[in-house]
C-alpha cells in the first residue's frame, strides 16, 4: 500500500508531465517568437559586453524632446562644438503650405537644444563653412514637385522678350499672357524683370545694326483645370495690360504649356548663419535659383555654387557662380560646367577639383555623368577611368581618404538614374597622385546601397553606414550594418549594427570628442508592399567606435587658437611620449550623401624637449588646407585619438 509521501511525488510528477506537454506545445505555436524573443535579449547582452564594444564600437539614441524632433535635411559642426540641424519645410507640403520651415541646435556635450528662426525654405539648400567660421546657406525651395496626374492647370516656362533699349521691363506676379493664335491665357506665378534690349553696331563703321531683345523667365499656369487649356506647339503671348510702344516691344514666347510633371523649383536666396549669434543673417541673393546645388571652396576663401534645379525646375544649365565673403554678393564665374544635382566636387591640393560621379539625381543622363578631374581656370574637364558601373553613381557617397596629402578618394555604393531598381555593392578607390589615376575596385559591401553615410575617423578609418537597397525604398530595405575601413591597409570589417535605418536625406558627423552622429531617413514607403506612406526618420543616433572603449586616451591641454599656414605650434600634452599622428580634421556639412568638405590633413610634428608636449606644423599649401576652423585630434600607439582642439587657420 502506497504512502500518502508517494502519492503527492506521483501527483508533483503527472502535474509536471502535464506542464512540459503546455509549455510544448506553446512553444510549438509560438517558436518563432520565442526564438526572436531569445535572440534579441541574447543580441542586447552580447553588443553590451565589453569585450564586444572594444572589438566593435557602440550605437545609442539620443534623448530628443519631443518639441526639438524634425524631419532633419542638413546637418553641419560649427566650431562651438554644437550641432546644426536644419529641415526647412522638411520635404513635408503641409510644411511648406504653412511656412513652418524648422532648424534647431544641439550640444552635444549637455544634451540640449533650441530652435532657431529658419528665414527660408531651406529644405535642399546648399551649405559650406566660410573661412571665418560662419555657414553660407545658398538655394531652398520655392515650390514642390507635383507629379503627372496631381497637376490640374496646364503650365510651364514662358521666356519674356524685351525688345525696348532704353528701358527694362516688370511684370509683377498675376501678369496675364495671352496667345496670339491659341487665344489661352496663362498666368505668372512669380515678378520677372527683363533688362533693356541690346544694340549691336558694326565694330569697322560703329554703324547701328539691329537691336537684340533681352530674356527673361517665368513659371506661369493655365487660368482654369482641366486638358483643354495645354498647349502642344511654341506660340507667341501678348502681355495685358501694357500701352504704348510696350505692347509691341514686350511679348512671350513659350513651348508645350501642360499637365505633365512639374519638378521642384528652388530660390536665389542666400543666408550667413553665424554659429555664436545663432542667427541666419541675408546676404545678396545668387543670380541663378538653385535647389540641390553644391557648394564648394576656392583656395581664397570665396566659394562657388555649381548645378541645382532653377525657379521653373530646370537644371540650371553649367552656369557656376562665386560668392564673396568680403563683399557678400555673388557673380557669375563665367566657367560653364554641366553637373547632376548635388555633384560630389572636392576642392584639391593642387588648385584643380575632383569630380566623382556621385550626384543626387536631377539633370540629363548624358550630360555631366563622368568623373574627372576639372581645371577651373581653363575650364578644361579631365575625364578619369576605370569605373565599369558609371551608370550607378546617382546616390552613392564620396570621401576623400585620411590624410589628404595621398590625394586618394573612395565612392561607395550608389544606384541608377532616376527610381531605378539597380543599386551597387561596389567601393571603388582611385589615386590622383598615380601616374595614371584610375578607378579600381575596393572591398565590396554585402548588399547593393545606396545614400551611404561616410564619416572620416581621426585615426586614418571611415565610417561607413546607412543606407537602402533600393531608391527612397520602403524602411524595411534599410540596410542596418556598419564598416571600418582602414585608408592605410585598404580593408574593411564589419563593426556594431545601428538600430536606425538610414536612407534619402540621412547624414553623419564626425564629434570633436571622436563619435559620429547620425540623422535623417526618409522612406518613400513604410512596408515591403509599398502600400503605406513612410515616416521621416527624427532620432538621432550616435556611434562610438572601438577607439574610445579602451583603458585611456591621450588629451591636449594647452595651445594657440590660430595657426597659420606653414607655421609651427606648440601644445600641451602629459601623452606626448606616445604621441604617433596628429590631425587637422574639417568640421563636416551634409546633406543628400554629399560632404565635400571633409578632409583630414596629417600634420608633422615632434615632441618638445621637456617631454610636455608637441610641435605640429600646418602645411603651406592653402588649396590642401583652406582658411577656416578645423579640428585638432592626436593619436598615441595603440590608435586612441585624443579629444579634439578648435584650431583656426587663416
Amino acid at each position: 500500500m502506497s504512502s500518502a509521501r508517494d502519492f503527492g511525488a506521483r501527483r508533483r510528477t503527472r502535474r509536471l508531465l502535464v506542464g512540459t506537454v503546455v509549455v510544448l506545445a506553446l512553444a510549438g505555436m509560438n517558436g518563432p517568437w520565442l526564438y526572436r524573443f531569445g535572440s534579441e535579449k541574447y543580441h542586447t547582452y552580447k553588443i553590451n559586453r565589453s569585450e564586444y564594444k572594444a572589438e566593435n564600437g557602440h550605437w545609442d539614441l539620443v534623448d530628443v524632446p519631443e518639441q526639438f524632433r524634425q524631419n532633419t535635411i542638413h546637418g553641419a559642426l560649427l566650431q562651438t562644438g554644437k550641432v546644426l540641424l536644419v529641415a526647412g519645410s522638411g520635404n513635408n507640403l503641409d510644411n511648406f503650405d504653412a511656412k513652418n520651415f524648422r532648424s534647431v541646435v544641439w550640444d552635444p556635450v549637455k544634451n540640449t537644444f533650441h530652435e532657431v528662426k529658419t528665414p527660408a525654405d531651406l529644405f535642399c539648400t546648399g551649405h559650406i563653412h566660410l573661412a571665418n567660421g560662419n555657414l553660407l546657406f545658398a538655394g531652398g525651395t520655392k515650390r514642390y514637385e507635383k507629379l503627372k496626374g496631381d497637376v490640374t492647370k496646364a503650365g510651364g516656362l514662358m521666356v519674356v522678350h524685351n525688345e525696348n533699349p532704353d528701358k527694362p521691363i516688370t511684370l509683377s506676379t498675376g501678369t496675364h499672357f495671352t496667345g496670339k493664335e491659341n487665344h489661352k491665357t496663362f498666368v505668372s506665378k512669380d515678378p520677372v524683370t527683363v533688362k533693356p534690349a541690346k544694340k549691336v553696331f558694326d565694330k569697322k563703321t560703329g554703324k547701328f545694326l539691329r537691336t537684340e531683345a533681352s530674356l527673361g523667365r517665368v513659371y506661369v499656369e493655365a487660368q482654369k483645370s482641366g486638358a483643354k487649356y495645354e498647349t502642344g506647339a511654341q506660340e507667341n503671348y501678348r502681355v495685358e495690360g501694357l500701352t504704348g510702344a510696350d505692347t509691341h516691344n514686350v511679348y512671350g514666347i513659350a513651348n508645350k504649356l501642360g499637365l505633365d510633371k512639374k519638378d521642384f523649383q528652388g530660390i536665389r536666396q542666400a543666408y550667413e548663419f553665424n554659429p555664436y549669434t545663432e542667427k541666419f543673417t541675408k546676404v545678396a541673393p545668387m543670380n541663378e535659383a538653385r535647389w540641390y546645388p553644391t557648394l564648394t571652396r576656392l583656395a581664397d576663401g570665396r566659394v562657388l555654387a555649381l548645378s541645382g534645379l532653377d525657379d521653373i525646375g530646370q537644371v540650371v544649365p553649367g552656369k557656376s557662380e562665386i560668392y564673396d565673403p568680403k563683399t557678400k554678393t555673388w557673380r557669375y564665374s563665367g566657367k560653364i560646367r554641366q553637373f547632376p544635382t548635388y555633384p560630389a566636387v572636392f576642392q584639391l591640393p593642387d588648385g584643380t577639383f575632383f569630380y566623382s560621379g556621385s550626384n543626387a539625381g536631377y539633370g540629363p543622363s548624358d550630360v555631366g555623368r563622368r568623373p574627372g578631374i576639372w581645371q577651373f581656370d581653363t575650364n578644361k574637364f579631365t575625364k578619369l577611368p576605370g569605373l565599369d558601373d558609371a551608370n550607378l553613381m546617382e546616390t552613392s557617397g564620396t570621401v576623400m581618404l585620411p590624410p589628404a596629402q595621398d590625394e586618394k578618394f573612395m565612392v561607395v555604393g550608389g544606384g541608377g538614374i532616376g527610381e531605378s531598381t539597380k543599386s551597387s555593392k561596389k567601393t571603388r578607390v582611385i589615386d590622383l597622385k598615380a601616374n595614371s589615376p584610375h578607378f579600381t575596385d575596393g572591398p565590396a559591401l554585402e548588399e547593393g546601397t545606396r545614400y551611404p553615410e561616410l564619416s572620416i575617423l581621426p585615426d586614418d578609418t571611415v565610417l561607413i553606414t546607412g543606407g537602402s537597397r533600393e531608391y527612397r525604398g520602403p524602411s524595411s530595405e534599410n540596410i542596418h550594418q556598419a564598416r571600418i575601413y582602414d585608408a592605410k591597409t585598404g580593408g574593411m570589417r564589419r563593426v556594431a549594427d545601428p538600430e536606425v535605418g538610414r536612407n534619402y536625406h540621412s547624414g553623419s558627423i564626425l564629434l570633436p570628442d571622436g563619435r559620429v552622429i547620425t540623422f535623417g531617413g526618409d522612406s518613400l514607403f513604410a512596408d515591403k508592399a509599398k502600400t503605406k506612406p513612410g515616416v521621416f526618420e527624427q532620432r538621432l543616433e550616435i556611434y562610438t567606435p572601438p577607439y574610445l572603449y579602451r583603458d585611456s586616451r591621450p588629451t591636449l591641454t594647452g595651445g594657440p587658437k590660430t595657426v597659420n599656414l606653414g607655421q609651427t605650434a606648440t601644445f600641451t600634452t602629459k601623452y606626448a611620449s606616445v604621441i604617433k599622428t596628429a590631425r587637422l580634421i574639417h568640421p563636416s556639412s551634409t546633406t543628400h550623401v554629399t560632404d565635400v568638405e571633409q578632409r583630414s590633413i596629417a600634420l608633422d610634428f615632434k615632441r618638445t624637449k621637456n617631454g610636455k608636449g608637441i610641435q605640429v606644423t600646418v602645411p603651406k599649401n592653402r588649396d590642401l588646407v583652406p582658411a577656416g576652423w578645423y579640428m585638432l585630434f592626436v593619436t598615441d600607439d595603440q590608435g586612441t585619438p585624443s579629444k579634439a582642439l578648435w584650431v583656426r587657420v587663416p
